[in-house]
């Protein structure tokens, strides 16, 4: 459920924003419960844009629910 540009890619975890319904219940018309974790998630543009040009430190911060992350290696 995260951008294409996105899966497969790794980041850093830069927040907490908070719990909120979850958006694949809603959309059937159900109530979004159990709500779900929803973090900012901060990428290198390097490491998303093959051939990216611009400073090494250029980041894209894209928010994902908890459960649409693979969180295999934290530390």
């Amino acid at each position: 459920r995260v951008p294409a540009y996105i899966q497969g890619k790794i980041g850093i975890i830069e927040r907490l924003c908070g719990s909120f319904r979850n958006p694949e219940n809603l959309a059937y018309g159900r109530d979004g419960l159990p709500k779900q974790l929803l973090y900012r998630v901060r990428f290198l543009q390097t490491d998303v844009w093959e051939g990216y040009a611009g400073p090494l430190g250029d980041t894209i911060d894209v928010e994902i629910y908890a459960h649409w992350l693979s969180m295999e290696d934290r530390y």
